[in-house]
């Protein structure tokens, strides 16, 4: 695909750097222009926003390493290659809900109706960060044999990814930027109908549970360690960032009804 976007003498923009920031920019857009409109201070949330997205990038990572530690065990200088990876976004996700609540309770902020508007913002962002991967040629998947697989000849994202050339592959990037820009539009509805507060935020965790788990089955970057039961057929398989999914859709569904019964009403 197109790792590089711009190269102009030494100064080189990546595709996958400018659509991260591209994600970054419509999330917080989005956070700013809904927070005032549901009685929030915009500026304390854009600064929890910045903080939170540098403390789920290590989160990211630390789920990614630890997953994988084995093979990062066995091949120590592979430890670098978690400079550029972009880590485990489950594990940025948990990393991050930890510290946005820590802070959202320190500036007496309401922390649920806060987060009906962050799970949208994530769903938005994630879905521009998912081209960037597909630009880059990471998070790729395996053989494909639809009429609507990809193949991928750039010398640079072999070298940088390791991804399978010349064979026609899943778009799984391209599979979960669709969902999570589904997943935007369906939260965005509801978030104007919703009955509680935190409401919007359990359906955004379901619904890319559900989201990540099937895309998992069509993955073909995992090495054999990523998996906590390996089968020939992926579908009988079971990577540790499905186990993560199915651990965020029963949590998802219990916070749902935990909030439900508390009624918290919207003002």
């Amino acid at each position: 695909m197109f790792p590089i976007l711009i190269k102009i003498g030494p100064v080189t923009i990546h595709t996958y750097g400018f659509m991260m920031a591209l994600g970054v920019a419509f999330g917080l857009w989005f956070l700013f222009s809904q927070a005032k409109k549901y009685d929030l201070d915009a500026s304390k949330l854009i600064d929890m926003a910045f903080y939170t997205i540098i403390i789920s990038l290590i989160g990211a990572k630390i789920v990614l390493l630890v997953s994988n530690f084995s093979y990062y065990t066995k091949y120590p200088k592979e430890l670098f290659s978690l400079a550029r990876s972009g880590g485990v976004f489950q594990g940025g996700l948990a990393f991050g809900i930890v510290f946005a609540i820590w802070y959202l309770r320190k500036q007496k902020i309401s922390v649920w109706r806060t987060a009906d508007l962050v799970g949208p913002a994530l769903a938005l962002g994630h879905g521009f960060g998912r081209i960037g991967c597909f630009s880059a040629g990471c998070c790729y998947g395996r053989a494909c044999e639809m009429p609507w697989g990809v193949s991928f000849h750039n010398d640079y994202s072999h070298e940088l990814t390791g991804i399978t050339q010349n064979t026609p592959l899943h778009p799984t990037q391209l599979y979960e930027a669709l969902l999570n820009f589904l997943n935007f539009g369906v939260l965005f509805f509801f978030l104007r109908r919703k009955k509680f507060d935190g409401q919007i935020f359990c359906l955004y965790i379901i619904n890319y549970s559900i989201i990540r788990y099937i895309v998992e089955f069509y993955r073909g970057d995992h090495p054999v360690t990523a998996y906590l039961f390996h089968n020939a057929s992926p579908y009988l398989s079971v990577s540790y960032p499905q186990v993560f999914c199915l651990v965020g859709l029963v949590g998802g569904l219990i916070l749902f009804f935990i909030l439900k019964k508390k009624k918290t009403v919207r003002t």
